[in-house]
């Protein structure tokens, strides 16, 4: 397939050298000689605007940070005929407005990084028409594994704003364990050695015992998280509904983050 990307970053450059070596035709957006550059490493065709990474593609993926990134792409370029996949974790009402412009968009939130991405292992979930979802499975399935098609458009979002508020409040359980450990006279390093291998075990905690802290793990997840909980509690309050028992952890996970 031919495959337009934008946001050749982070999580976005293991997904283009993963595009690129299962064989699809992938043209990148680089704005500078070095992102060029760096797009040509990855074995994708560097292009310098939005029009040249969308003409002709049968999928352009979107992988940049906040809504209003989203928007100003999306605002700025017309995709034709290419089914447009967003990654960014975000509002669900972002997806749907850039559908009504009359584009074919499937959201496409992730869970997992980088190393995820590297082996072909990251999980997708996908809000969006069956049809859409199926073009989107042909790009996808090149380095995400689960993919999970959750419902019509915003779905996926909905799915991921929830997950990240149950990720943070158990950041936040976690970090009261520690507290509570180091009040028993438990080291840090030695509750997380640990608690893994028992019943409270969880990927928030296996995730801060791999970074040997709490204070680590929020270094790492931090800036994320602390938007995507955002997100969450303004999608909340929006829709009326009540974060419940998760809000105390959320709040010990994410504000002092």
């Amino acid at each position: 397939m031919r495959v337009g990307f934008v946001g050749a970053g982070r999580m976005g450059a293991p997904m283009v050298a993963r595009l690129a070596g299962a064989g699809h035709e992938v043209r990148a957006l680089g704005r500078s000689a070095d992102a060029r550059a760096g797009v040509a490493e990855l074995g994708a065709t560097p292009v310098g605007t939005l029009g040249e990474a969308a003409d002709g593609a049968d999928a352009v993926v979107l992988c940049v940070f906040t809504d209003d990134q989203v928007r100003e792409v999306c605002a700025a370029e017309s995709f034709g005929d290419a089914t447009l996949i967003v990654h960014t974790t975000g509002n669900p009402e972002t997806v749907t407005a850039v559908a009504a412009r009359g584009t074919r968009v499937v959201d496409a939130p992730v869970s997992g990084g980088p190393h995820d991405i590297a082996r072909g292992s990251l999980t997708v979930f996908l809000g969006g028409a069956d049809a859409d979802v199926a073009v989107a499975r042909e790009v996808l399935r090149a380095y995400a594994d689960p993919i999970l098609h959750v419902g019509p458009l915003g779905s996926g979002q909905r799915v991921k704003l929830v997950n990240n508020a149950l990720f943070a409040a158990q950041i936040g359980l976690v970090a009261d364990a520690v507290r509570l450990g180091a009040e028993l006279g438990l080291p840090e390093d030695a509750l997380l050695a640990a608690l893994p291998h028992a019943s409270g075990n969880s990927r928030a905690l296996a995730g801060i015992a791999a970074k040997g802290s709490v204070a680590e793990f929020r270094s790492s997840v931090g800036e994320f998280l602390r938007k995507d909980v955002t997100v969450a509690r303004a999608l909340a309050e929006t829709l009326g509904a009540d974060l419940g028992l998760l809000s105390a952890p959320i709040d010990a996970g994410v504000t002092r983050l």
